[in-house]
């Protein structure tokens, strides 16, 4: 019979969130009203009204020990609230949990470290709060140093780190002080892709140790490549605990109705009504994450309530900070759409090679005659994962926002006689 190291028993967590009731008043009005409060014997006061908020309501699971498991859900799930539970840092409002053993945890840039410490002096500090002697501790030092690669940064106040070197520095304490348990948020992303996947590495190598990890991504490719298991949260509930590839089916499943749902309707007078965006991998797969060696296609599902005449359909690319990398519609060859009320569908076939690694945004637009009819700013987004240089070990990192691999010939060189 298996024996659960964690074990988590109709847990909830609630807020309760305060909205203060203002309203702007002459001042007669105001004058009148705290007359009539005085004579009443009491000053008058905003009266606040609250809402009872639950991030977790009645979730349930078992984590046996030794498992990998992922914990996936769309913003506002509760995967970040389910972990502060997990890592003590906040007290549940109902349910209980059971925990058997040391928790290391990575949750967030700024969680654990001492700002006005040292990066020498945290990775003590943080060793004692796991319960480690100075011996334990000093026996790991050289390794969290060497993994973190921060050691000539290693007597500076950690307040002076960039995001980046405290993540380094953080998952380095976390992933080699001895703990049964290893959490670990979606902080990673702060990393570079090369740091990124020696993390991934470092987790796989935590599991074959024999210790539990929880790990929580929006990169469903980490996810599927490291768990083996993995939680599904939706508005605060447990909507599946499953194997990893039954779980992001599920997922990508869900996020494609609620993003086809969740599509904003035009107003009475627009021609135009998107009902559906896919992104869709070689093998048609709805898909939201892909290999930079992969091509894929951007599936566009429309309906027309009137006839457009020369109209034209486009996509754009954006990164996270809205920077347009590159637009494209139908009439890039001089093509325009003649479309009958009815419904349609546009596909724009996206060749490998061209993104490179990293987050993107992704807008539609449709236009009748050279009028932008409709358009959705942020429809669906898009991850783009990096891939191994042939026998180096190394992920291929280019610079610039685009991937455009060009033709190359080395020859040596033929010396000419004048």
């Amino acid at each position: 019979m298996a024996n659960p190291i964690i074990s988590v028993e109709n847990l909830g967590k609630r807020y309760r969130l305060r909205h203060q009731q203002q309203s702007y008043e002459t001042l007669r009005d105001s004058l009148t009203a705290t007359a009539k409060s005085w004579l009443a014997g009491r000053l008058a006061t905003a009266i606040p009204s609250e809402e009872d908020f639950w991030a977790l309501k009645d979730v349930s699971f078992e984590i046996n020990q030794g498992d990998v498991v992922g914990v996936i859900g769309r913003n506002g799930a509760g995967k970040s609230t389910l972990l502060k539970i997990l890592s003590r840092i906040t007290e549940p409002t109902t349910g209980r949990i059971r925990l058997k053993g040391r928790v290391a945890s990575l949750l967030e840039v700024g969680t654990g470290f001492h700002p006005e410490l040292t990066g020498r002096e945290n990775i003590f500090l943080n060793g004692a709060i796991l319960g480690m002697t100075k011996t334990e501790i000093r026996r790991h030092f050289d390794e969290i140093v060497a993994f973190s690669e921060v050691e000539r940064f290693l007597d500076t106040p950690v307040k002076h780190y960039s995001s980046g070197m405290y993540t380094r520095l953080a998952f380095s304490v976390a992933a080699h002080l001895r703990s049964e348990i290893l959490i670990v948020d979606e902080v990673l992303a702060v990393g570079d892709a090369a740091f990124r996947h020696k993390c991934l590495a470092k987790m796989q190598s935590a599991a074959e140790e024999d210790r539990t990890v929880l790990f929580v991504s929006h990169d469903l490719a980490a996810i599927q490549k490291l768990t083996e298991k993995t939680l599904l949260l939706s508005h605060g509930r447990l909507q599946s605990f499953a194997d990893t590839a039954t779980c992001l089916a599920e997922y990508v499943a869900s996020c494609s109705r609620s993003d086809a749902t969740n599509l904003p309707r035009p107003l009475n007078s627009c021609p135009v009504i998107l009902t559906e965006l896919r992104l869709e991998d070689s093998t048609g797969r709805n898909t939201r994450s892909l290999k930079l060696t992969e091509p894929f296609d951007v599936r566009i599902r429309f309906s027309c309530e009137q006839p457009l005449r020369n109209a034209v359909i486009g996509i754009a690319v954006h990164t996270p900070n809205d920077v347009a990398l590159f637009a494209t519609h139908t009439n890039d060859f001089g093509t325009l759409l003649e479309c009958s009320p009815g419904d349609w569908e546009a596909v724009c076939h996206v060749a490998p090679n061209l993104l490179r690694a990293g987050k993107y945004r992704i807008s539609v637009g449709v236009l009748d005659h050279n009028l932008l009819v409709y358009h959705v700013a942020d429809a669906c987004r898009l991850s783009i994962e990096p891939i191994l240089l042939d026998g180096s070990g190394h992920y291929d990192e280019r610079i610039g926002e685009l991937y455009m691999p060009m033709r190359w010939a080395v020859a040596p060189a033929t010396l000419q006689s004048n």
